[in-house]
């Protein structure tokens, strides 16, 4: 363990090359009920996170009220179309992402990235736990320039509780959202097909201190 190469991010000529056509087609949620794919109801907002393995990640954010839809799939690389076994090379760029369809009018922004910060290790690069890779990075991808506003004020606010906590630097990257594929139709929803599947998520000993003007009734 000691001596194990730490991943590196490949460059685009050393990507895969992918396929044009996507490698899934989206269904309904098992859960929720909703789509998985747009258009979506007028007023819908989208964010997207990166917290390790995509599995975890969904279910804590289609828990969350005013949520409409969820799905997970592959982002932030290089190769169009990846399939899973392919990502987890570690030769498409790409991370494991689960998006988040919601009504802002229900539920702020700045919940979902509660959600976030409070359900991974956002001070591990690359990794989550035992799982190791540049697929498992932490990554807010924002739609807008207001989404980025909240997000890296979240980050701000986030390294105070953990630093006052006793814990390390933050490493998650907060960038715009660009192409996003899905994944697989057996990882959509996966924790609800398999109750006893694996997930390594959990709070991670910091509570997100929210904005007051975030708070319910502001």
């Amino acid at each position: 363990m000691f001596f194990r190469k730490q991943p590196e991010m490949i460059s685009p000529a050393q990507a895969l090359p992918g396929r044009s056509m996507p490698i899934a087609t989206p269904g309904q949620h098992l859960v929720l009920g909703t789509p998985l794919q747009g258009p979506w109801p007028e007023g819908m907002s989208r964010a997207t996170f990166g917290m390790g393995c995509f599995w975890g990640a969904e279910k804590f954010m289609w828990k969350v009220p005013g949520v409409y839809s969820t799905f997970v799939g592959y982002a932030g690389g290089y190769t169009p179309n990846p399939t899973y076994e392919e990502v987890c090379s570690g030769l498409t760029g790409h991370a494991e992402v689960a998006v988040v369809i919601f009504d802002p009018a229900r539920v702020p922004f700045e919940t979902l990235l509660k959600v976030f910060w409070e359900n991974h290790d956002p001070t591990q690069w690359m990794r989550q736990g035992g799982d190791i890779g540049t697929q498992y990075r932490s990554l807010i991808m924002v739609e807008d320039e207001e989404q980025k506003g909240v997000a890296v004020a979240s980050r701000e606010r986030y390294q105070e509780a953990l630093s006052a906590a006793g814990f390390g630097r933050i490493a998650t990257l907060i960038v715009p959202a660009g192409p996003f594929y899905y994944a697989e139709e057996y990882h959509q929803q996966y924790l609800h097909q398999n109750p006893h599947g694996y997930c390594n998520h959990g709070f991670c000993q910091a509570a997100y201190p929210v904005a007051a003007s975030s708070k319910a009734g502001d």
